[in-house]
């Protein structure tokens, strides 16, 4: 066991003393070297995927003034943090991966939970940032970020993130990487301060950032749902045909919708499906984390490094989940991707330019009597 942070020596004599003391049965069981090869394979296409995708997004914002938008800021940054994760700790997790042991010395153990956490914890700021954001404009009808308040934002954010996952570095709380686990993880400790610390990192990335999004989105869900039908009303009460509601671009200008509902609709459920991501990929590592530091028999158990394992490469698909998601679910993100390719490489045509909207967002969920939106 190599222990990585500056809690007395003592302390750790204590734990090998309990590690030693453990039956054979309990000692801990790796995965097939087969299997082992497999997973870290995958995790380099994950690296490769992660890297190129989320380059992809940052050179399309910083490449079109057109494109340098608040919400399209914070997901180029949320982008570069992706970018980070995947090179500055996915790589040595292969390594370690396969050859079940940690060649990268005792510091690095500490700074690589450091990285660990500090570009999660950037990334979860962001995905905050947008759920109010989105929050502040379908529910409250008030569109107030804009691309120099943004700028702040992410600012602040990455100053916040580095406070918080800072002290792993300095050993403030037990860190380390037993020839159980894959990466440095937070370890078994019965000190109250490196509870405490581990009580808060987690509570910072995972559980407070999932309340607030969850009730925005729930929030907006239910304005959705009451403008929705607010918007079938006043459709009923025009007397229009089926095919008139569908068409609400067709209604003459007395009765003036005001209605997006592509892009109400597509930008509000991509955001939703990055919350969803989120929430699968990191409710695992937050339960294990908080089980690792609390509980002696679940950290010392022979299926801890398996359960390590694929906690940890479920952790990283978030990197390669979210520019999949900005390709599939944003027309202008895929369009500036196939400007990118070679012209080898492009076999479709190109898609003809759109004009850019000229249209504050809050405006498109106002509701009134006379004027509505989805």
């Amino acid at each position: 066991m190599m222990a990585c942070n500056n809690t007395p020596l003592e302390t750790y004599d204590s734990l090998l003393l309990n590690m030693s003391s453990l039956s054979p049965a309990s000692r801990s069981v790796v995965l097939s070297t087969p299997f082992r090869i497999l997973l870290a394979l995958v995790m380099m296409l994950m690296i490769a995927i992660g890297f190129l995708g989320n380059a992809i997004v940052c050179l399309i914002v910083y490449q079109k003034p057109a494109m340098r938008s608040a919400i399209n800021l914070l997901l180029a940054t949320l982008a570069f943090s992706d970018i980070m994760l995947s090179l500055c700790c996915m790589p040595f997790t292969a390594v370690t991966m396969i050859t079940v042991n940690w060649h990268f010395g005792a510091y690095f153990c500490r700074f690589s939970a450091m990285l660990y956490w500090f570009f999660v914890l950037e990334g979860v700021a962001i995905l905050l940032i947008i759920s109010v954001d989105r929050f502040l404009i379908i529910v409250q009808r008030q569109d107030k970020l804009n691309p120099r308040r943004a700028k702040m934002m992410i600012a602040a954010s990455w100053a916040l993130s580095f406070c918080i996952s800072f002290p792993s570095l300095v050993g403030w709380t037990f860190v380390e990487v037993p020839t159980r686990a894959p990466q440095c993880v937070l370890g078994y400790t019965e000190f109250l301060a490196d509870r405490a610390y581990a009580v808060i990192l987690v509570v910072t990335v995972f559980f407070v950032p999932f309340i607030i999004m969850l009730y925005s989105y729930l929030c907006i869900l239910n304005t959705v749902r009451r403008n929705a039908i607010r918007v079938h009303n006043h459709t009923e009460s025009l007397g229009l045909s089926r095919e008139s509601k569908l068409g609400l671009m067709g209604l003459p200008r007395s009765y003036p919708l005001n209605v997006d509902m592509s892009f109400k609709t597509r930008a509000f459920s991509t955001i939703l499906i990055l919350f969803i991501g989120f929430s699968f990929c990191w409710l695992p590592h937050t339960i294990y984390s908080l089980m690792s530091v609390f509980s002696r028999k679940f950290y010392y158990s022979s299926s801890f490094y398996i359960t390590s394992t694929y906690v940890l490469w479920l952790s990283y698909l978030k990197s390669v989940f979210n520019p999949v998601i900005y390709c599939w679910r944003i027309k202008k993100f895929r369009e500036a991707c196939v400007e990118l390719l070679p012209k080898t490489f492009k076999i479709l045509p190109k898609v003809p330019g759109r004009t850019t909207r000229r249209i504050q967002p809050s405006t498109i969920y106002v509701c009134s009597e006379h004027q509505s939106a989805v």
